[in-house]
């Protein structure tokens, strides 16, 4: 039985790069989007530029019996997801990423939207595959959760608080897999260069000006820190959490504000 990956929202960006860094390790991949075409054709790549087996599955939330559906079938093509990647996430911030969610307007069904997709649909992905994993006695489950569950950003509440349930669930599921070779454990990325940073030009938010090793995330630098966590690289890690962020955690306050101070003050 061959072992694989399962990762959700694999088709482009951290995700496909995930997926990557395990075919070339000799993984078998499984991917999902909530597009069959994205999530087919990035198998396809995948499984082209690797000489592994891909397949890609069309999945979205609120369908348990969806995700018990995919994991038959896998069971059926006779492959054991040794490794899960949680990828997916709703950002938390409407339909505008600069302004985000307003606390006094935003609608307590986008609010709950959040948490029913970063945690609620997560656990059905999980106990599907830890329902496999008990049976070999060994698994990982990787999450991507966020720096922002310890360091908050404006109008975002909602999304700082899905990735602080995270860590926690993560936590949960270490003492509780544990006993069946189970890991869990949480990468927290900073700000990553996905193409929704790159179109954001003059508005972005956070840049490498601000943090203190002078860069943000490429996807091959969380996706290696995904296979760390994901593979027997880290065979005795759980529970625990792996930023990422170039330092943006470390510090205080970024570096650049005493030399705006200095620059303010001049003009006094």
């Amino acid at each position: 039985m061959n072992k694989a990956l399962f990762i959700t929202g694999g088709t482009v960006g951290t995700g496909f790069a995930t997926a990557e860094r395990f075919a070339k390790e000799g993984y078998d991949i499984f991917i999902t989007s909530r597009s069959v075409d994205k999530a087919t054709n990035a198998a396809e790549k995948i499984a082209f530029r690797h000489g592994v087996f891909a397949k890609g599955y069309a999945l979205d939330i609120r369908d348990e019996q969806r995700v018990i559906d995919i994991f038959n079938d896998i069971d059926r093509l006779d492959r054991f997801v040794e490794t899960v990647v949680l990828n997916s996430a709703d950002m938390g911030f409407g339909t505008d990423p600069v302004k985000g969610m307003d606390f006094f307007s935003v609608p307590v069904e986008e609010f709950q939207r959040v948490f029913e997709t970063n945690l609620v649909w997560n656990f059905t992905i999980v106990r599907q595959a830890a329902l496999r994993m008990k049976k070999h006695h060994k698994g990982a489950i990787v999450f991507f959760g966020s720096n922002t569950a310890y360091r908050a950003i404006p109008n975002r509440s909602a999304y700082c608080a899905s990735k602080g349930g995270i860590n926690a669930m993560s936590k949960a599921f270490a003492i509780d897999l544990g006993p069946y070779g189970i890991r869990s454990n949480v990468v927290l990325p900073g700000t990553i260069k996905t193409a929704r940073w790159v179109e954001m030009g003059s508005k972005q938010i956070v840049n490498g000006t601000l943090t203190p090793i002078g860069d943000i995330s490429d996807f091959e630098d969380i996706a290696n820190a995904a296979w760390y966590l994901g593979s027997d690289e880290s065979k005795n890690v759980t529970g625990t959490e792996l930023i990422v962020d170039g330092g943006m955690s470390a510090q205080l306050y970024p570096q650049i504000l005493n030399e705006l101070k200095r620059k303010a003050d001049m003009y006094k």
